[in-house]
């Protein structure tokens, strides 16, 4: 014993700071990620995908056609008032329906088929005291995001009753005089002619979470990912003798099998393949046996799960090799602090800041997420984000493997083992007397 106290760390200056820039940098890094991508989502909202609907088959009012919906569709697509903040898709009604169906737009705006006949009716002789006002339908698909979907709403509302009172202005002002023959209500209706209903574009079974489940199924499968590489490390080394183990007051140390780096990695992966098979299987049991969550395609669901976890898995293994103590945070970094806020599940790519949408197109939870809300709301369709989430799986798996085995081949390479290996020196040359 050297006779060192050793609360004497604690006056060790080094120490503080080391721990202090580790735990201040995570802090930090944790705070402009999680807080800064959700500070202000309107603020930052662009090209929101929504959709445009005129189903208006028009009608004759003095003597000549006229469409209505094709006005406020124009009049909407045209305007400025957004400030590119909503992409207004004009398509029929099957295309709206169809991309609804596959989580490519946060709503819709519909223009139903009577309508400039049941405005127009406003204005003339057959008007009555109790007149039929027409309604513009804007749909919500949570199942987009029920963030998006709300954003998606609002602007889409207020865009309808703009568009009605445009409608209102130039009705009025072409009636004239004629007003004053028209009903009370008639008059009352005629400078806000349409009424704006709100309904369901897309609608969810009633164990979705309101669009959610996806999101956090797809969390849990990326947390057993890590959480499962930081374990199975610690497992390898420890079995391989190359660190202890503590099992409460009980220390346990196994003999040294020396392994290179990258023998160790392949035993790692091995292990990590193999356990994401009951892993991928528990997820699915207890999310759809137990908790009952609404899913359908549960074979697809079953193998989607396994592969995420694999690849999740494995990439975190591949950090903690190549890096070390370091890899771990690098870890929470990456498939934690990043991806949670570029999912596009609590808030939608669209209406994040430019850095935070960059680290989208690569982030793995983004990815997980969408296959995953494609299997479970959009009938497993590969361009509702299924395709997307296997390629991306595929190409995170090969970055993973060709950086981790080769940096750890090069270390190994240059003899850079996690023990020194014990130099073998040549016996000393002794004088033989003649």
């Amino acid at each position: 014993m050297n006779g060192i106290h050793p609360f004497r760390v604690l006056r060790a200056k080094p120490l503080w700071i080391a721990n202090g820039v580790i735990t201040g940098v995570l802090a930090l890094l944790f705070t402009v990620f999680y807080v800064g991508a959700n500070i202000d989502p309107a603020g930052h909202m662009k090209n929101l995908p929504v959709g445009l609907v005129n189903s208006d088959k028009g009608a004759s009012a003095g003597g000549k056609q006229v469409n209505l919906g094709a006005q406020i569709t124009e009049s909407i697509k045209k305007s400025t008032a957004g400030g590119g903040k909503i992409d207004w898709k004009v398509m029929d009604e099957k295309e709206m329906k169809e991309e609804l169906g596959k989580g490519k737009l946060y709503g819709a705006l519909v223009v139903p088929g009577d309508f400039t006949s049941s405005v127009t009716a406003l204005t003339g002789t057959a008007a009555t005291q109790n007149p039929v006002r027409p309604a513009l339908t804007v749909l919500t698909n949570q199942s987009a995001g029920s963030l998006g979907s709300s954003m998606a709403r609002q602007a889409t509302t207020a865009a309808a009753e703009n568009a009605s009172l445009e409608v209102g202005k130039e009705l009025t002002a072409q009636s004239g005089s004629g007003q004053a023959k028209l009903p009370t209500a008639s008059r009352i209706l005629l400078a806000d002619p349409a009424a704006v209903t709100i309904k369901d574009g897309h609608p969810l079974d009633s164990h979705s979470g309101f669009g959610l489940t996806a999101f956090y199924y797809a969390l849990v499968l990326v947390v057993c990912g890590m959480l499962a590489a930081n374990v199975i490390s610690g497992q390898v080394d420890h079995a391989l003798g190359y660190t202890h183990s503590d099992m409460g007051p009980l220390r346990l140390h196994r003999p040294l099998i020396r392994a290179t780096r990258v023998q160790t990695l392949v035993i790692s992966s091995t292990f990590m393949i193999g356990l994401s098979l009951l892993m991928g299987t528990l997820v699915m049991a207890g999310a759809v046996g137990l908790m009952g969550m609404d899913a359908s395609h549960l074979p697809l669901l079953w193998l989607y799960s396994v592969a995420a976890i694999a690849v999740t898995g494995i990439g975190a293994l591949t950090l903690l090799a190549v890096f070390g103590t370091p890899g771990m945070l690098l870890v929470t970094l990456v498939f934690i602090a990043m991806a949670v806020p570029t999912a596009n599940a609590t808030t939608p790519i669209q209406a994040l800041p430019g850095f935070y949408r960059f680290l989208a197109e690569f982030e793995p939870l983004r990815q997980i997420t969408g296959g995953v809300r494609s299997i479970l709301y959009y009938d497993a369709q590969g361009d509702a984000g299924l395709t997307r989430g296997w390629v991306m799986m595929a190409a995170g798996l090969v970055a993973a493997v060709l950086f981790g085995f080769g940096v750890l081949g090069w270390y190994d390479r240059k003899g850079l083992h996690r023990i020194p290996v014990p130099v073998e020196t040549e016996p000393e040359e002794t004088a033989v007397p003649a």
